[in-house]
């Protein structure tokens, strides 16, 4: 049984390391704004391209609050997400 099953999940491989930035950050975007708080990158391990590539979107992603490589598999990282802050609106009626 896989620890982080439930999680949203995307996998790079076969991507170009330019692609792959475009997907991360859209995939990080895309699953703050839905309130997720942990999604998995498979980059796999190949070359370490995707990896490096993977490390270095997610360093610098505002929405990212830590990451990590899995200890049961290298191929992938586990990004924890910053909590979304919700601000409720209020109407005020005069």
């Amino acid at each position: 049984m896989k620890l982080y099953s439930n999680c949203p999940t995307l996998d790079l491989h076969g991507e170009t390391s330019d692609f792959a930035r475009i997907q991360i950050n859209d995939f990080i975007r895309d699953n703050y704004n839905l309130g997720n708080d942990m999604v998995i990158i498979i980059h796999g391990i190949g070359t370490g391209i995707l990896k490096k590539t993977t490390q270095q979107v997610l360093s610098k992603n505002k929405y990212v609050e830590s990451y990590k490589i899995d200890n049961f598999n290298d191929g992938e990282t586990i990004v924890k997400l910053k909590k979304r802050v919700w601000l409720s609106s209020f109407i005020m009626l005069k």
